[in-house]
């Protein structure tokens, strides 16, 4: 059996000789690394960069060495300072292995220009728990190194994830925040991964524009490291490398979700096919969803913000952000307030702003946030019962919503607008509101065809309308229930699920429209000229009639 031959962008690819990779052209500055070159060449002497790029950094940091004709020099606490590391030069432990005091005298010490780039130093740099005074030479130490490097040619770069300064060092440290790469690292990482594996026989890469674009869209918010070992599994797994894997890409987002513990990771499998009616609203996700493409950037069109869901229990709202999800390719996080409130003070505002960053560190994404009014119903009370907690987690939400520039797409679903604070609905928090009523007569018969058949029972052999006539009132999940009650009443007398049965479960269920009628009625009349309809008109039935004596 001969394997298939490779393929780039759906034509033969030619097989050359194996030959040496040629040396790789000097990294692309970002805005981020011209930051890092000025700061630099203005002798700020202590950078602190905040990044999970380590790689990135040190090799950037080699290069700005060479181009300013400095030695480099890193230092860990397991190897000490050792020369020109990322560069190729000499390796091997250095000096006082492990002593931060010792590590910063060599950087006084050293008499030719240089970059010192110390790595996991953030720990020396604040007061250790339980001991005020066990950093304390290292903190005084490095106020004497900025000092004194101030008429120098030296620099000390110091890289870590987590940003901890001694307050002594705020007036000496300057932080720069190192992002994650961009669109043109991917691409070059892409550029090289099929330059690696295009003369391997067992190998297939499809990848015309369209679908580059949507790989490289789905890395974004990886580490340059997480892009390149997604990369590789995919080609691992089936023995290619085209758009189909932008699934793979999500699984690796989908450990980033896990490993903070305070978002919910949704594999989603639904698709707008799954939502019976609702087209005003099926047609506004699809329309906003081709705003995400580089071909929209440079249109003009800003990144989508988010939509308010508003409308009754049970008709849809939840599976349409389920198959927005699938519709455009994008992880789905849910945010549950209730994992954002913790036991001490100040740690609700910190679980919220953490979560945040989690879902731009893996964005495009959507941000699920479920039944909002009831997550942020005190938050207009002015913290009366909670000492102002629920009010400041929704105010560092309501302000991420307002200034956030990274492209994560807000679902918010709602049921009772009178406990959603008005600050929720202003224009430019996000982009529209709609109003999900009952299903219509027509969209009832449609809840009823997909519940069949996604029971493996064909529709055909049921009076779909004259169901739907009886089901008047109903929400989808009460038609999706008295379908599931059909089965199990069927199946306890030993015959199959037919018209009498299921006409049967629908008179024994009360909707909760009967129920709650007024407050269905409320509803409806706020959403009147506040909110678009996700299908159709408002209905009339069940409106307050004038009533007259004659």
């Amino acid at each position: 059996m001969t394997n298939p031959p490779i393929t780039i962008n759906g034509s033969p690819a030619p097989r050359p000789k194996p030959a040496a990779r040629p040396a790789e052209p000097p990294l692309p500055k970002s805005a981020v690394a011209r930051e890092l070159d000025v700061l630099i060449r203005a002798r700020y002497p202590i950078i602190y960069v905040v990044t999970w790029e380590e790689e990135r950094v040190e090799q950037q940091l080699a290069e700005i060495a060479r181009q300013r004709n400095k030695k480099f020099f890193t230092w860990t606490f397991t190897q000490g300072v050792v020369k020109d590391a990322a560069a190729g030069g000499p390796t091997g432990k250095g000096n006082s292995v492990g002593d931060p005091v010792q590590a910063v005298n060599q950087v006084i010490d050293h008499v030719d220009p240089a970059v010192f780039l110390f790595k996991d130093f953030h720990f020396h740099m604040k007061e250790a728990v339980g001991c005020s005074r066990c950093n304390l030479p290292v903190i005084r130490r490095l106020r004497d190194a900025a000092h004194l490097l101030r008429d120098s040619y030296k620099t000390i770069v110091v890289v870590s994830p987590l940003q901890q300064i001694a307050p002594e060092l705020a007036k000496d440290v300057t932080v720069l925040e190192y992002g994650l790469p961009g669109v043109p690292e991917f691409n070059r990482l892409l550029d090289r991964i099929v330059d690696d594996v295009k003369e391997s026989a067992k190998v297939q890469i499809d990848l015309d524009a369209d679908g580059r674009e949507r790989l490289l869209q789905a890395a974004q918010g990886l580490t340059l490291k997480e892009a390149e070992n997604v990369f590789a599994k995919t080609i691992v797994l089936d023995g290619k490398l085209d758009a189909t894997d932008v699934s793979v890409v999500f699984s690796e987002k989908q450990q980033i979700i896990r490993k903070s513990g305070l978002l919910e990771y949704y594999e989603s499998r639904e698709d707008l096919g799954a939502v019976a009616g609702l087209e005003n609203l099926k047609g506004w996700l699809r329309t906003r969803g081709l705003a995400f493409s580089d071909k929209a950037a440079e249109f003009g069109l800003p990144a989508p913000r988010g939509v308010l869901l508003l409308g009754v229990q049970g008709c849809g709202k939840s599976l349409c952000a389920k198959a927005a999800a699938n519709l455009w390719k994008m992880p789905l996080l849910r945010l549950d307030i209730g994992r954002m409130f913790g036991s001490f003070v100040g740690s609700s505002e910190e679980n919220m702003r953490r979560a945040i960053q989690t879902a731009e560190s893996v964005a495009p994404a959507i941000l699920w946030v479920d039944e909002i009014d009831k997550a942020f119903a005190g938050a207009a009370s002015g913290g009366a019962s909670d000492g102002g907690t629920g009010s400041r987690v929704f105010g560092t939400f309501l302000t991420w919503l307002s200034e956030k520039k990274s492209p994560v797409f807000v679902i918010a679903t709602a049921n009772d607008i009178s406990k959603l604070p008005p600050e929720m609905l202003r224009k430019g928090r996000l982009d529209e509101i709609f109003f999900v009523d009952l299903p219509s007569e027509a969209e009832r018969q449609d809840v009823f065809r997909i519940h069949l058949e996604r029971r493996k029972r064909s529709a055909a052999g049921f009076d779909l309308a004259a169901l739907a006539r009886q089901s008047e009132g109903f929400s989808g999940a009460e038609i999706e229930e008295a379908v599931v009650s059909g089965l199990f009443e069927a199946f306890s007398r030993g015959g199959d699920l037919d018209q009498a049965v299921l006409a049967g479960c629908l008179a024994s269920t009360v909707p909760l429209s009967r129920t709650m009628n007024e407050d269905l009625l409320r509803l409806r009349n706020w959403a009147q000229g506040r909110a678009r309809l996700a299908s159709g008109e408002l209905p009339t039935a069940g409106t307050a009639r004038r009533k007259l004596e004659l």
